[in-house]
């Protein structure tokens, strides 16, 4: 089952918690539940993604995009991800999920979400690639028009090296899979 109530928290409280600017972290106080374990007792590895969705559309809710994009028939897609899982997060440990859009170049954003665990450490970290897809005229759209839609004006910053090499991952193994068609 998806994490509806768990949305539903995330987008009802987003008011409370202010606008969302690049830069900003998205920080959401979470609790391993029963429902979130696999057979080894620990957060289920699809449930970090499923979790990571919730930083996402906060950041999404917060920063206006989700209106600018509703407005002009535009649709966040996740386009790939890769992630780290560093140490288990038990039932019902308490953890925070700490997501943040990292850079973004053409039509394709980089964030990125850490599971941090009570004393600061690091449980996971999820980088994702995604963009912005324009229903109406069937196309991606530039990040920076969608930047722009939300009154962000800044440059993105350079992407690291680790940012260049799951770029560069990504786009290897989306090749792969349009060549198996």
């Amino acid at each position: 089952m998806y994490v509806w109530f768990r949305l539903l928290r995330v987008a009802l409280t987003g008011r409370r918690r202010g606008r969302f600017r690049m830069g900003d972290e998205s920080r959401i106080p979470l609790r391993c539940l029963p429902s979130d374990i696999d057979m080894n007792f620990h957060l289920n590895n699809a449930r970090y993604m499923m979790l990571a969705d919730l930083g996402r559309m906060d950041i999404f809710f917060r920063s206006g995009l989700m209106a600018a994009a509703r407005k002009r028939g535009w649709g966040p897609m996740l386009g790939g991800l890769q992630v780290s899982y560093v140490r288990e997060i038990r039932p019902w440990q308490r953890f925070e999920l700490v997501s943040t859009v990292e850079t973004w170049g053409g039509t394709q954003i980089i964030g990125r979400h850490r599971f941090v665990l009570a004393d600061g450490r690091t449980g996971a970290i999820i980088l994702t690639t995604g963009g912005i897809y324009d229903r109406r005229n069937r196309r991606f759209v530039e990040i920076s028009e969608a930047m722009a839609a939300i009154g962000h004006d800044q440059p993105p910053r350079p992407p690291t090296a680790e940012e260049k090499a799951f770029m560069a991952s990504h786009q290897g193994l989306r090749a792969l899979a349009k060549s198996l068609n």
